[in-house]
C-alpha cells in the first residue's frame, strides 16, 4: 500500500483535463505511439467533438519514480460539467489527492473554485498545476501569485507545465509520488468498498468501479449492497489499464472494477457501499445520496412510426445512464413520447444527441421546465414539473419555485451587460468582489427556470466567451406562476405550453407567436395565434389568407359581376374557416423552442 497513490485532476472546463491525462497514459507506456489518439479516456464521439468529459473513466498506471521504486498511480478521472457534480464528489471520495489544474492564459474560475472546494469537504491533499505554459499569453507568474494569495494554496507546491508538448510532466508524477499520502486501511477487515461508477456491458452485464477502502474481495465471494440490500456473487475483479485486466484480488487502498451479474446500472447507486454478506462493515461509507433529476422535458419521434425504436432506445441507453429517468407521455400534436427527468441541460443536449446519432431517431422536444411545489387551501403540496399537470388556480394558495446560487467569473469590463442579464432574470442578492485586478467573482441568486432556457449562451455572447459560470440548487422560494398556453386557430396546443412568471408570461407568449407566424404555411383563410393564461388572451399575431384573384376573368362590364364574385369568395373562406385545420410543421415547435428571448 505504501506505494499506492490514488488521485484525479479537477479544472474548469477546456483547460486540459483529458490531455493532461494523456499525457500522463504515454509517459508511463501503456500505448505506443501508434496507437494513441487524443482524449483516450473518453469513450464517446461527442466527448471527442466538444472536448468534454461526460463518463468518468479511471485508469492504473505503472510509474517508475526517480528514486527507483516502482508505484501504481490510480487515476480516478471525473467528468468536466456541473452536471455532473455529485459523480465528480463520489470520485474525489475514492482518492486521497487531486491535481488542481489552472489554465496559464484564462487564470481561476467558477469551476476552479467549485472543485477545489469539493476537494477540501473530501480532506484531499492538493498539488496546484499551471498547464498551456507554451502559450504565447501565458503568465504562469502572475497566476502562482493569485493561487497563492487567492486560494490559500502553497506557492512552493505548484508545478508548471504544458500538457500539449509534455513539458514538466514528469516532475508532475514525481509531485503525485512525494506530495500525495498513500492509502490507509486493513486489508484483513471486513469490505468496505465505495462505487463511484458503473458502465454497462452487454456480454457481462454492469462493470462496477470502485474502491476499496478496507478488506479484500475475490471472485467467488457474496457481495451486498448496503442502499438496496440486494446480493451478488463476484463474476471477476481486476484493475483498469486501457482495457480491463482481471486480477485474482483487489485488496484495501487499490482501485478497481467488480463484475457480479448485475443486469443493469440502475441496479448500482453511485456512492453506495459493497461489503461482504458473510462478515458485513457496522456502517456504510459517507456521503451517499440519490441523485435527483432537475430538469424535464418531453421526448417525441418526429414520426410516429418510431415511436417503438425510440421506446427501445430509451430502455438501451438507461442501461448506461442511471441517472436518465423517463415515463411514457401523449400530446394531441406530438402523438406518443416520453417524460424524461435529465441533471441539466448538458445532460439533457447529450442524451438528446445520443438518442439521434446512436439510433438513427430524429427527435422533437418540448421547452424544457423545472420542478415547481404547489401548496392547496387543504394544507397538500403537489410537485408539478409538466404544464399538462398544472392544477386549478382557485384551489392554490401558493407556489414555490427552485432557485440557484450562480458564481460567474468575468473580465471586469463586461460587468454592465452582466448586470443587466442577471436583472432581467429575476437575480437577487447580487454581489461581486475582484480576485486578481481586471477580474470581477460576481454571485447571484436566481430562479432556475430562468437559467436552463437560455441563460449561459446569452452570457457567453455578452462576455465574447470570457465569462464562466457555475451554480448549486439552494433552495425553493415563492413564486407568481401562471400556465401559458398557445392557441392555433382557436385550438390549444399542448406540446407548446408553458409553466411561467407571470412577469415573463407576455414577452414569451408573444415570442412564440411571432416564431409560429413564421413557419407555419398560409392556408386560403386566415389564421389566429394566440397566447393565453387561462380564458386571457395576452398576445396575438395573425397569419393573412392566401388570396385568388376571382376577378381577373372578368374584363369588363358592370362592376356587380365583380363584386358577386367576391362576395361568393367571402363566404367560401368563412365557411372554410370554421372547418378547415391548421397543420403545424415539425420545425415550428423547434423553433418556439430556439427562440430567442428577450
Amino acid at each position: 500500500m505504501k506505494n499506492i497513490r490514488n488521485f484525479s485532476i479537477i479544472a474548469h472546463i477546456d483547460h486540459g483535463k483529458s490531455t493532461l491525462a494523456d499525457r500522463f497514459i504515454q509517459h508511463c507506456g501503456l500505448v505506443t505511439d501508434r496507437e494513441f489518439h487524443d482524449q483516450l479516456l473518453d469513450s464517446m464521439d461527442i466527448e471527442r467533438e466538444r472536448g468534454i468529459t461526460i463518463k468518468s473513466q479511471s485508469i492504473c498506471l505503472p510509474y517508475k519514480a526517480r528514486d527507483g521504486k516502482e508505484y501504481i498511480l490510480n487515476l480516478v478521472d471525473t467528468p468536466g460539467h456541473v452536471d455532473f457534480s455529485y459523480e465528480v464528489s463520489r470520485a474525489l471520495a475514492a482518492c486521497e489527492g487531486a491535481l488542481l489544474l489552472v489554465d496559464a492564459s484564462q487564470g481561476i474560475e467558477a469551476q476552479t473554485l467549485a472543485n477545489l472546494y469539493l476537494a477540501m469537504e473530501n480532506d484531499l491533499t492538493i498539488i496546484p498545476v499551471i498547464n498551456k505554459i507554451d502559450l504565447p499569453a501565458a503568465d504562469p507568474d502572475g497566476l502562482a501569485l493569485q493561487i497563492d494569495e487567492d486560494l490559500g494554496l502553497d506557492s512552493a507546491t505548484i508545478h508548471k507545465c504544458s500538457a500539449k508538448t509534455g513539458l514538466g510532466i514528469e516532475d508532475v508524477l514525481e509531485a503525485v509520488v512525494t506530495q500525495l499520502p498513500p492509502p490507509e486501511g486493513d486489508p484483513a477487515g471486513p469490505l468496505e468498498a465505495l462505487i463511484f461508477d458503473a458502465n454497462y456491458d452487454s456480454f457481462r452485464g454492469t462493470i462496477i468501479s470502485c474502491r476499496i477502502f478496507q478488506g479484500q474481495i475475490q471472485s467467488g465471494d457474496i457481495i451486498k449492497f448496503l442502499f438496496n440490500d440486494a446480493t451478488y456473487k463476484v463474476e471477476e475483479v481486476g484493475l483498469f489499464r486501457l482495457k480491463r485486466e482481471s486480477r485474482k484480488i483487489l485488496s484495501a487502498g487499490e482501485v478497481g472494477y467488480i463484475i457480479a451479474g448485475v443486469k443493469t446500472v440502475n441496479d448500482t447507486k453511485i456512492g453506495d457501499t459493497i461489503t461482504h454478506k458473510a462478515n458485513p462493515c457496522l456502517k456504510p461509507l459517507p456521503g451517499f445520496k440519490e441523485v435527483q433529476p432537475v430538469v424535464f422535458s418531453s421526448l417525441y419521434p418526429i414520426t410516429t412510426d418510431d415511436y417503438e425504436d425510440l421506446a427501445a432506445a430509451m430502455e438501451k441507453l438507461k442501461l448506461n445512464d442511471a441517472s436518465l429517468t423517463f415515463q411514457k407521455d401523449s400530446s394531441t400534436a406530438l402523438g406518443f413520447g416520453f417524460r424524461c427527468g435529465f441533471l441539466g441541460l448538458l445532460h439533457l443536449e447529450v442524451v438528446q444527441e445520443r438518442l439521434e446519432r446512436e439510433y438513427n431517431i430524429p427527435l422533437i422536444l418540448t421547452v424544457p421546465s423545472v420542478k415547481y411545489n404547489f401548496y392547496f387551501q387543504d394544507g397538500s403540496m403537489q410537485e408539478v414539473d409538466n404544464p399538462a399537470y398544472f392544477p386549478d388556480p382557485s384551489k392554490v394558495t401558493r407556489t414555490e419555485e427552485p432557485y440557484i446560487k450562480a458564481t460567474i467569473h468575468i473580465p471586469e469590463r463586461y460587468m454592465g451587460p452582466l448586470m443587466t442579464l442577471c436583472m432581467e432574470r429575476r437575480g437577487e442578492n447580487t454581489r461581486y468582489h475582484y480576485p486578481i485586478p481586471g477580474r470581477i467573482e460576481f454571485v447571484c441568486e436566481l430562479p432556475l427556470a430562468e437559467v436552463i432556457y437560455d441563460f449561459y449562451d446569452k452570457l457567453k455572447s455578452i462576455t465574447q466567451g470570457y465569462g464562466s459560470f457555475d451554480y448549486e440548487l439552494i433552495d425553493y422560494r415563492e413564486s407568481d406562476l401562471a400556465k401559458l398556453d398557445i392557441l392555433v386557430n382557436g385550438e390549444r396546443v399542448d406540446a407548446l405550453s408553458q409553466l411561467v412568471h407571470q412577469s415573463k408570461a407576455r414577452d414569451r407568449g408573444l415570442n412564440a407567436c411571432e416564431k409560429l407566424k413564421e413557419e407555419i404555411p398560409r392556408q386560403m383563410f386566415k389564421i389566429a395565434i394566440q397566447a393565453a393564461i387561462g380564458s386571457t388572451i395576452i398576445a396575438r399575431t395573425n397569419i393573412s389568407a392566401l388570396r385568388k384573384d376571382v376577378t381577373a376573368k372578368c374584363y369588363g362590364g358592370d362592376i356587380t359581376r365583380k363584386r358577386k364574385l367576391l362576395e361568393k369568395q367571402k363566404a367560401g373562406k368563412k365557411r372554410m374557416k370554421t372547418v378547415g385545420n391548421v397543420e403545424i410543421p415539425q420545425r415550428a415547435f423547434l423553433a418556439v423552442l430556439k427562440s430567442d428571448q428577450t
